[in-house]
């Protein structure tokens, strides 16, 4: 082009043409320049740090995710068991979740023939295992889900026009799900949430208090609900029932539930954990009723510890299209690959490897409640003894150190604190226990319950822990053996607990603290009085004073365990003992509490008067050391005081003048005379300081033997080393220490005449001669002395 135009046009127009052209370019070469390096800088500001540049490798990757799973653990828990317990089995559901994502990139005819054949094989399979003859299935991420979409499928098939007029229908006619009061925890609410009904519409069922179990929906007041509802002209659309409910295990009357459902046209669907002895060669007539009901869900990931694998919820309906509408079917190939995990574990595991899973999970039960049996003071709540796959169990005794007869007279009075308190205090000793349990054998998985009518329960229910934990016979074995060794301590907690309560009562200086959440001997605090009247230094002299105690104590060799309480919930200011043995002296730890408390707070006191005391010192020792040397210049005359004049008169007939002296007594708050110190060289006058209240802190222990532990021997022992014969006295008295005066003995004596010693604090200063014009004596040394020149 450059050339045809050199033809056509002026040489001179045609380079001036070129020219330009490369300036053009020039110019917007630097303009594309200056915005790819704008958008360089916006990417590195705004853009996120792992996103910027060109991406990381994989190795880089899967190091952040593995920091990211066990960076914060504890270097003590080992791998394996941060890993749950993933088996083969675990790895074939990791693995579905892994061909899922490859699979539905394929074509989509090949992907609905293949979505298909897995969705009806896993459907077809888990009818047959569970018994749920001609059942579809929905799967599903949240064990809710399934029931909710269950909600919706009876909406539309108990209001036709649903569809059209939506909310309309429900006004007219409102809608009753009934929930037993023994079900999840919020679930009637959740329901309610999600399908954008009021509560009104959940009604719950009480469970029996008359006849049969506790846990059990009381079905005679079921259907008198249902009738009050329909004369109120409301609608009973779905019964929710238990097959093990989530706390106890029991299961409900579904055989009578299901007569009722039909006679008022309800929906029953049926969850819980006992579900799962459905695939077992024998199933208990309650549980085998549940494949009578319309629908029920199926956890089978935690029951055979497969990681990540879906709920299922298996119902029975006619209607496809209702079903399509409610949202427990669905036309997108990649909503049935939910099943892909499920199908291919099933596969690798078998029927045998399942019920295996399952059998091993109800021996591990039967083996704990044969155990439990034999225990004292552990008291258990099974629905059936042969077959229970959920065991309940709890510490208790009944009225410690008490007979039959008071223990029906105090049952008389409703009133006395001891009834009133003793299921909070059983509560928070079996919430202890199960802490304890859970921590000292983490493979049995054992956990905390709350239950209406027992109160605090521990619940090992082998069915929902032992495939992902692991769990063996050895394991349950170790957990009896944990188990027998804390209920001597529960029992002698319980039990000395009044003791402790009675004895600080009686302690002037203590305070008794009622913590029923405590776990532990009792909860007491120092009593600090004080003439102040600003509360908030009074309660922070309180709070170093306790501060101090708590630390005083927990210096002392002892198997009580001393602390501040409960992180959330706690009393502030106190001292919180926790379990005891049955040797423990109550007497020895409630006087020593006070004791402690008392040396600390006299030392706090002394602490806080050392600045006034030393104060009124100085200004003593200065008036007491210028009316001294007033006194001096008299008796030694002035010629005395001329400098030559006075060392030649000195030199001539030296004075001699008798040392004064003075010592301060920091803790009397006084200057004394030190004349009898330069006779006696000791301080053996004055005014003797008072001593500290002290107990029998330095009570005589055997060897080895820690703080307020009983001493294990007989009467009979004491006194026969009480009779002691002079010649052993004589010999006793030979062997003391030089240091030891005649009468005093070793031993706890002079422990406590040791601290007799150290409280005493006292503060002996001596100052030389000085004049009248020079400075004060220091204020822990006014001894005045006068030497001849």
């Amino acid at each position: 082009m450059d050339g045809s135009l050199e033809k056509m046009v002026d040489p001179t127009l045609a380079e001036m043409g070129k020219n330009l052209n490369e300036a053009m370019k020039m110019l917007e070469d630097n303009q594309r320049k200056v915005e790819e390096e704008n958008e360089k800088k916006y990417a590195r500001k705004d853009i996120p740090g792992p996103l910027q540049g060109s991406g990381q490798d994989m190795v880089s990757i899967l190091q952040l995710v593995q920091n990211l799973m066990h960076g914060e653990e504890e270097e003590e828990t080992s791998q394996s068991y941060r890993l749950q317990n993933v088996g083969e089995q675990g790895h074939m559901a990791l693995l579905g979740h892994s061909l899922a994502a490859y699979i539905s990139v394929l074509d989509r005819e090949r992907l609905r023939k293949l979505t298909t054949r897995i969705l009806s094989d896993t459907t077809l399979w888990l009818c047959r295992l569970f018994r749920y003859e001609n059942g579809s299935a929905y799967y599903h991420e949240d064990d809710r889900e399934g029931l909710l979409k269950i909600c919706r499928l009876v909406i539309h098939t108990r209001y036709e026009d649903y569809t059209l007029e939506g909310f309309n229908v429900l006004y007219t006619k409102q809608p009753v799900i009934y929930i037993s009061s023994a079900a999840r925890t919020g679930l009637g609410q959740a329901l309610c949430n999600q399908l954008g009904l009021p509560l009104s519409c959940m009604c719950r069922v009480p469970c029996n208090t008359m006849f049969g179990s506790q846990h059990q929906m009381d079905v005679a007041l079921l259907d008198r609900l249902i009738k009050d509802d329909v004369e109120f002209g409301k609608l009973p659309l779905l019964l929710v029932a238990n097959a093990g409910t989530p706390g106890a295990g029991h299961t409900d009357k579904l055989g009578r539930l299901k007569e009722l459902c039909e006679q008022h046209k309800m929906w029953l669907h049926v969850e819980g954990v006992n579900l799962a002895t459905l695939a077992l060669g024998y199933v208990s007539s309650s549980v085998l009723a549940a494949t009578k009901c319309d629908s029920m869900t199926l956890t089978l990931g935690s029951w055979l510890g497969l990681p990540a694998v879906p709920a299922v919820t298996l119902y029975r309906h006619e209607d496809p299209s209702l079903s399509l509408a409610a949202g427990l079917t669905s036309s997108q190939p990649v909503e049935k690959l939910r099943a892909l995990p499920l199908w291919l574990s099933l596969q690798y595991l078998g029927h045998d490897g399942i019920v295996e899973r399952i059998k091993h999970a109800s021996q591990l039960s039967q083996r704990l409640l044969e155990n439990l049996k034999n225990l004292d003071f552990i008291k258990t709540s099974v629905e059936d003894e042969l077959s229970s796959p959920v065991v309940v169990f709890k510490f208790f005794q009944e009225y410690s150190n008490k007979d039959q007869t008071s223990h029906a007279a105090q049952a008389s009075t409703i009133q006395h604190p001891i009834i009133s308190n003793e299921g909070h205090i059983y509560d928070t000793f079996n919430q202890w226990l199960g802490e304890q349990l859970a921590q000292l054998v983490p493979a049995s998985g054992v956990d905390v319950v709350e239950l209406e009518d027992e109160g605090t329960c521990v619940r090992f229910s082998p069915l929902m822990t032992s495939a992902v934990l692991g769990t063996e016979i050895q394991d349950i074995d170790h957990l009896v053996d944990c188990l027998k060794m804390k209920i001597p301590v529960l029992t002698s907690t319980l039990q000395l607990r009044e003791e402790f309560e009675q004895e600080v009562r009686r302690t002037v200086s203590l305070l008794y603290i009622e913590d029923l959440g405590w776990p532990g001997l009792g909860v007491v605090r120092y009593n600090y009085h004080s003439d102040e009247k600003n509360d908030d230094k009074q309660e922070k002299e309180l709070e170093k004073i306790n501060t101090e105690l708590l630390k005083k104590l927990n210096e002392l060799e002892s198997d009580l365990t001393f602390s501040l309480g409960p992180e959330f919930g706690g009393q502030k200011n106190c001292v919180y003992i926790g379990m005891v043995t049955e040797d423990l002296d109550v007497s020895e730890l409630v006087e020593t509490i006070a004791a402690t408390g008392r040396e600390i707070e006299e030392n706090s006191r002394l602490l806080e008067n050392m600045t006034e005391v030393v104060r009124k010192g100085i200004q003593e020792a200065q008036l007491q050391l210028q009316k001294a040397n007033e006194e001096r210049l008299l008796e030694e005359g002035l010629l005395r005081q001329i400098p030559v004049v006075g060392s030649v008169l000195n030199w001539f007939s030296p004075f001699q003048a008798s040392p004064k002296g003075r010592t301060f007594n920091l803790t009397a708050g006084s200057l004394e005379s030190t004349e009898s110190m330069y006779v006696s060289k000791a301080q053996g006058t004055g005014s003797t300081p008072p001593t500290t209240p002290s107990s029998s802190l330095a009570k005589q222990r055997l060897p080895g033997q820690k703080a307020f532990k009983r001493s294990l021997r007989s009467s009979d022992g004491f006194s026969e080393t009480s009779s002691i014969s002079h010649c052993d006295d004589l010999d006793k008295l030979d062997q003391r220490p030089p240091n030891l005066s005649p009468g005093q003995e070793q031993g706890p004596l002079d422990m406590e005449r040791a601290e007799e010693q150290k409280e005493v604090v006292q503060a002996k200063t001596d100052t030389e001669d000085i004049h009248s014009d020079q400075s004060p004596p220091d204020c822990t040394k006014a001894e005045e002395q006068a030497s001849p020149r």
